[in-house]
């Protein structure tokens, strides 16, 4: 009953609210990345995306005024690596905070003798558990200029909530078996020790080095990679790019 009831709904929002043509064919245009799709993968994205903004709510920090072009920028980067996965891996949270560039954080952490050290880390964007997830404007809006250097933040945060559904946020999404586990896990485990050991000895790497904070934050950099610079990830780290084909079902080398 209840599946019934939302495909009435999604068939009732893509008939009454479905992103324009002009819009659509703009956000193609302004991220390059996108139109690698052939035919049937890009209506999929565009109607994912029209599902996406009726399920979702944005809020603009500081008076920020969203407008379309910007949600739609927004949903369609945020729905590439759910392509074949389906919406309801984003089912968690509703909100989508927008920021007009960098938002500064204030943090705390406790050291080994117990007294809290408090600091700012400024941030591009910010994925919490149940939302809202939190996103530079700048940053969005550069994607298709940063994408040389595989950079993306929406896929970055977005990556996150994939990573946080079944519940904890540790670099591994839910797979489907035990050994699919395993498997992850020891290469995953092995190309984030050897990242780590290049970014301390100072080596230039395609993946950001704050991804040598957390395998959480390893797993997300190589999430933006993987959409938007598929060969230079498949070149540095193949048995990364591997894994992520198989859990996204994409093959982005191969398209673009």
């Amino acid at each position: 009953m209840l599946d019934a009831l939302r495909r009435w709904r999604n068939r009732r929002t893509l008939t009454r609210r479905p992103i324009p043509d002009a819009l659509w064919l703009a956000t193609l245009a302004r991220f390059p990345f996108l139109t690698r799709l052939d035919v049937d993968d890009g209506q999929q994205l565009r109607e994912m995306s029209t599902l996406f903004l009726d399920r979702k709510e944005f809020n603009g920090a500081h008076d920020l005024v969203i407008t379309d072009d910007m949600a739609v920028a927004i949903a369609a980067q945020a729905c590439l690596p759910i392509l074949r996965l389906g919406l309801e891996w984003y089912d968690s949270f509703v909100g989508i905070v927008v920021h007009a560039d960098e938002v500064v954080a204030r943090r705390e952490v406790m050291d080994e003798d117990g007294v809290v050290h408090h600091y700012d880390e400024p941030l591009s964007g910010e994925a919490m558990e149940g939302g809202p997830v939190t996103l530079s404007w700048q940053d969005v809006a550069d994607a298709g200029n940063s994408a040389e250097w595989g950079y993306n933040v929406v896929i970055h945060e977005f990556a996150h909530v994939l990573d946080m559904r079944d519940g904890e946020a540790n670099g591994m999404p839910a797979l489907p078996s035990r050994s699919a586990q395993l498997e992850w896990k020891t290469i995953f485990e092995a190309n984030y020790d050897s990242f780590c050991a290049r970014v301390e000895a100072g080596e230039d790497t395609l993946l950001d080095p704050y991804g040598a904070e957390a395998p959480s934050e390893f797993f997300a950099v190589a999430c933006e990679a993987f959409f938007v610079a598929p060969h230079d990830l498949q070149a540095e780290h193949p048995q990364v790019y591997a894994q992520l084909q198989q859990f996204f079902q994409q093959d982005p080398a191969l398209r673009a």
